[in-house]
């Protein structure tokens, strides 16, 4: 395969080029087909230039992981912006955010809930996975804002691993095999609303 040709990059666009690089090569490959060396040869520079900001190839995908962190947040607050129906209906939609940013972004979704990213965990991943956390206790204390706070968090570890184990097993391939399109995106909304109801329900 023709390398592409050396790109003059300044220093921060070297950053994005790589991030822009490596975000393809992740969803093309996945993590395990995934090397710095391959990054630097989409983004048209030597193997050896990566290093300017990426020590390793664990800092280039904890960047990555970080980055998809940061856009499941805007997605998910893209969709409860939208919805009706009050702060329940915020919470529902905020899970289809969540849903929708997943099975759009398979690999990167993959990686940030990994363990190498947990392993390699960085001040700016671990900011950027707690503001999604955040928001998923917001919502959830939005809908039952007169329980205690020991049932909120209950409520909110169990909105979130409603929402975040439905989609990992869609996506491992576990469920919905022979559902369509159309038949998964009413069983995700039957699962965010039977979650909020329960939320309502027990935190009510």
């Amino acid at each position: 395969m023709a390398r592409p040709k050396a790109q003059p990059y300044h220093h921060g666009q070297l950053r994005e080029a790589l991030a822009t690089s490596g975000r393809a090569l992740l969803e093309e490959k996945g993590i395990r087909g995934f090397t710095l060396r391959e990054c630097a040869r989409r983004a048209g520079v030597s193997h050896a230039a990566p290093a300017y900001h990426f020590a390793s190839i664990d800092d280039l995908l904890a960047e990555l992981a970080a980055r998809g962190f940061q856009e499941l947040g805007s997605a998910m607050t893209a969709e409860a912006d939208r919805a009706e129906g009050g702060a329940t209906g915020r919470l529902v939609a905020q899970g289809v955010g969540y849903m929708a940013f997943a099975a759009g972004n398979p690999a990167l979704f993959q990686l940030m809930f990994s363990r190498e990213a947990n392993r390699l965990e960085t001040p700016t991943l671990a900011a950027a996975a707690e503001a999604v956390r955040k928001l998923q206790a917001a919502a959830v204390e939005a809908v039952i804002p007169h329980a205690s706070g020991e049932i909120k968090q209950r409520m909110a570890d169990f909105a979130g691993a409603s929402v975040h184990g439905f989609i990992s097993l869609l996506l491992e391939g576990e469920i919905g095999g022979k559902d369509s399109s159309r038949a998964l995106k009413v069983r995700g909304l039957s699962l965010l609303s039977a979650m909020a109801e329960t939320v309502v329900r027990v935190g009510g």
